[in-house]
């Protein structure tokens, strides 16, 4: 995507992959932010992952990875599979 695109607290996966498609992406990086600097993924973290994943593989989008912004760092769901 060649724009910066905002969603609010609560993200629809719906919502999302529309307006991929209609940017003609062929895959998504999912970034949200943790205010309370805490890296850890939340269990709606990892649902809204699954979520937005079997969202993007039901239109042919690859689901490229989910990070997690916090005052310290970033975690990435890609990373951390990959580690296990």
């Amino acid at each position: 995507m060649n724009e910066i695109e905002h969603f609010s607290k609560v993200s629809y996966p719906r919502d999302i992959i529309k307006r991929a498609l209609e940017l003609n992406a062929s895959g998504l990086i999912f970034v949200h932010n943790h205010p309370s600097g805490d890296l850890k993924p939340s269990e709606s973290d990892v649902s809204l992952k699954e979520k937005l994943n079997k969202a993007c593989r039901a239109v042919d989008l690859t689901p490229l990875d989910h990070l997690i912004i916090g005052t310290t760092g970033y975690v990435s769901f890609k990373d951390a599979s990959s580690k296990r």
